[in-house]
């Protein structure tokens, strides 16, 4: 048996202005996801967590969390854009077009906008993504930017790399 590699994710010079990068895993979202994630940030408006109510309101049934959307959307982008990644600097220009609702899918890209390298940290450089959040019939649900502190080739610490060791290696069983 052969030890594959896995997916290790891109680095600075890996990224240049204009690329886009469709990001594979969907998800769809459901009503559990929609109470959990309003329960754990206790935003507790009824048009999110209430039927009855949201039925009453302008778009007839709950509106997902708008930082569900966000945290969603950013976590897809990861293996193509953060995984490398020393930290986030930030969100910026967050729009909600339209909202999302359970059932419904949600697909992303990113595409980058600008990058330098830091001049205070030789070993990493900053890349600004605009990424967007849109559902299975192409409705945007979300865009923004993101800045990334992402890791120069051959420069990000040993540590952050997971186990380079399985159990077998080990002599374990």
């Amino acid at each position: 048996m052969a030890l594959k590699e896995g997916w290790q994710g891109r680095y600075y010079e890996d990224f240049e202005v204009g690329d886009i990068y469709r990001h594979r895993l969907g998800r769809t979202v459901t009503a559990n996801d929609n109470i959990w994630f309003t329960n754990l940030t206790m935003n507790n408006n009824p048009v999110h967590i209430d039927h009855a109510v949201a039925a009453k309101s302008r778009f007839g049934r709950p509106i997902v969390v708008a930082a569900f959307t966000l945290s969603l959307v950013t976590g897809q982008s990861v293996s193509d854009t953060s995984l490398n990644s020393m930290t986030m600097l930030g969100w910026d220009e967050v729009r909600l077009p339209n909202p999302l609702f359970e059932g419904e899918t949600v697909y992303s890209q990113s595409e980058v906008l600008e990058k330098r390298e830091s001049k205070s940290k030789p070993d990493i450089g900053i890349v600004t993504f605009k990424t967007t959040g849109y559902t299975q019939d192409g409705k945007v649900v979300i865009t923004f930017k993101r800045i990334v502190l992402v890791y120069k080739r051959g420069c990000m610490p040993e540590a952050m790399m997971g186990p380079q060791i399985g159990p077998n290696e080990q002599g374990g069983k």
